[in-house]
């Protein structure tokens, strides 16, 4: 049993998985299981150049961060698990947590962060009733979102990123992720406010 399960390998959803991994040594985050399917064959970063983002260098390619992010999530938090190669198909309510079907394997989680792009091919059966139109995107390109109050879709499933409404920029999408994150690391606390942030 996933305590989180995070799907979608991009910026919203390894930002979130980053956040939620610094935590492990917080007491209210101890043996805490976190998850990321990092499906992301339709990633708009594979062909992005970055010149105007904070923190990352000019010319870097998005598929290179794509690929260094998933790296750096690996040797920085290991206790993060990563599940590639797969592609979630449904998602189903079952008594006081999930069940995510992929194209392989099923996983149960207690919370869902939906971190994937805005892409109108988006068809995960059991979200497809909190769909509409982006409301911040061309209307012709007909990209979707998810319906969410504050990135909360409903009890236990989070949207991040370009999914949750947001437009499609990478320190949006980053800050997005990581807001989700902070919001969880809120609720294993009781309630209190909680952030996490390395230190030396």
């Amino acid at each position: 049993m996933f305590d989180v399960l995070i799907v979608g390998g991009g910026v919203a959803g390894v930002s979130c998985a980053l956040i939620l991994g610094s935590a492990h040594k917080k007491i209210y985050a101890q043996n805490k299981r976190i998850g990321i399917i990092a499906h992301q064959k339709a990633s708009h970063l594979q062909d992005a150049l970055f010149n105007n983002v904070y923190g990352v260098k000019p010319g870097t390619l998005g598929s290179d961060l794509l690929q260094s992010s998933l790296r750096d999530l690996s040797e920085t938090y290991p206790h993060v698990e990563q599940i590639a190669d797969e592609k979630v198909m449904k998602i189903e309510k079952v008594s006081d947590h999930f069940m995510v079907y992929t194209n392989k394997n099923s996983y149960a989680s207690k919370i869902i962060v939906i971190a994937t792009n805005y892409g109108n091919a988006f068809n995960i059966e059991g979200l497809m009733q909190y769909v509409i139109p982006h409301k911040k995107s061309i209307a012709e390109k007909k990209r979707i979102q998810l319906v969410n109050e504050d990135h909360l879709v409903t009890q236990g499933i989070y949207a991040a990123g370009s999914i949750a409404g947001h437009r499609s920029q990478l320190s949006i999408a980053a800050g997005s992720g990581a807001a989700v994150a902070t919001d969880i690391l809120t609720l294993w606390n009781g309630g209190a406010d909680t952030q996490s942030h390395d230190k030396k």
